[in-house]
């Protein structure tokens, strides 16, 4: 099977993707931003076609690029796993006639309104919304919905300009902010704790799936600098009852909006009006949060993936073995990180239960709002999702980044 993945080197997981598809069996035809010859040899010995483009997202390029790919041989499925990577790529398929996830589909799970009316249509719990382009119109969706309510972009991903507004003068602030371009999608704001489902979906049905918890929610964890956020994937998906009415819930989802072989990710909320759900991507989830569940469940999901792209089969079976999660470390300040403490004491108490690290210094700090990774972190395993929830907020509490 000949595939085309867009953009194999950036972020650094995405090669993952390309190892899976070449090693069960694809013919990997790769267009991507990086000449070749910067791509390690590792990553080169997964790629049998390579087109470098200046722009992924650029649409004449990667027609170009994918017409190129065709006039060698005959391409089966074109992937991307990146979320501003999906639209080009539904465009590129449907002009291309290369199958996979379409462009109504694709513009559904990035337009929110539009997925938003799409699901209330379809009698699935959501939050109120619309479209906005101007201020009059988010006026008038205040007048009929009241305050708060969240202004965010139509087609982002994760808190990445997203504003709660929960007073006149906080409005009149983000009005300000947005200026007289704004495109933005306005929703009530929905109280309860945030999570995220995620899936493998394979011919219309639920191959796989997984499901996180937050802690704070984003848009507080996102915008609180003495805060170390986390993230947490559960191992109780299959005995507990939340996640079977989670899971009747994704899965109504995907239906809806016409989901048949992709990765998603669907973020949710649970509170005083139940379950409701957010939003949601025909992508993996980002952040490295696959790596999470190949840790927590023993198996290969990137190879799992690739099994349902090239031969149109799942048979990894996940173990629930542990939870794992992330937990990060933001610095005092901006600045460059000068030194870290208290990594000594952490590895003495969970050192078996590391999965992995990231603590770098001499290096400028990260916005707090560019996520989870931007700067230090650390994730861990427990079989006790509630021992590993304690085991996170002790190293949020013990380790210290410091900026100079």
């Amino acid at each position: 099977m000949n595939v085309v993945f867009v953009e194999p080197n950036f972020p650094r997981n995405q090669r993952e993707y390309v190892r899976a598809l070449a090693e069960v069996g694809a013919t990997v035809f790769a267009v991507g931003e990086t000449p070749w010859e910067w791509l390690d040899e590792q990553l080169q010995s997964w790629i049998s076609h390579y087109h470098q483009v200046g722009s992924v997202t650029d649409l004449p390029q990667l027609e170009q690029a994918v017409r190129q790919f065709q006039e060698i041989a005959w391409i089966d499925a074109l992937e991307a796993t990146i979320e501003a990577h999906t639209m080009p790529a539904a465009i590129v398929r449907e002009r291309t006639g290369i199958p996979g996830t379409s462009v109504h589909t694709t513009y559904l799970c990035r337009d929110k309104p539009a997925m938003k009316q799409a699901l209330r249509e379809a009698g699935i719990p959501t939050a109120a919304s619309t479209g906005a382009s101007s201020e009059s119109e988010i006026r008038a969706f205040i007048a009929e919905h009241g305050l708060p309510i969240v202004i965010k972009p139509r087609d982002g991903a994760g808190a990445s300009g997203t504003f709660k507004v929960t007073t006149r003068g906080e409005l009149a602030r983000v009005l300000d902010q947005l200026g007289d371009t704004m495109s933005v999608a306005v929703e009530e704001f929905v109280e309860g704790h945030e999570g995220f489902y995620d899936t493998l979906s394979l011919d219309g049905r639920v191959a796989l799936d997984f499901a996180c918890h937050y802690y704070p929610n984003v848009l507080e964890a996102m915008r609180t600098r003495w805060i170390s956020p986390q993230y947490v994937s559960t191992n109780r998906v299959d005995n507990a009852p939340f996640y079977g009415e989670l899971r009747e819930l994704g899965e109504r989802v995907n239906e809806a909006l016409g989901i048949h072989t992709s990765a998603t990710h669907m973020e949710w909320f649970y509170g005083p009006k139940g379950l409701r759900f957010s939003e949601i991507g025909a992508r993996p989830p980002g952040v490295g949060c696959w790596d999470l569940y190949c840790v927590g469940n023993e198996i290969d999901l990137y190879r799992a993936w690739a099994d349902a792209i090239v031969h149109g089969q799942v048979w990894h079976v996940p173990s629930r073995a542990y939870a794992a999660g992330i937990v990060a470390m933001r610095p005092d300040h901006d600045g460059v990180i000068s030194h870290i403490d208290g990594v000594e004491e952490v590895h003495a108490r969970y050192g078996e239960w590391l999965i992995d690290e990231h603590l770098p210094t001499g290096i400028p700090t990260g916005p707090i709002e560019a996520g989870y990774m931007a700067n230090a972190w650390m994730r861990l395993k427990h079989p006790d999702y509630d021992v590993l929830r304690g085991m996170l907020d002790d190293v949020g509490r013990t380790v210290q980044v410091h900026a100079s």
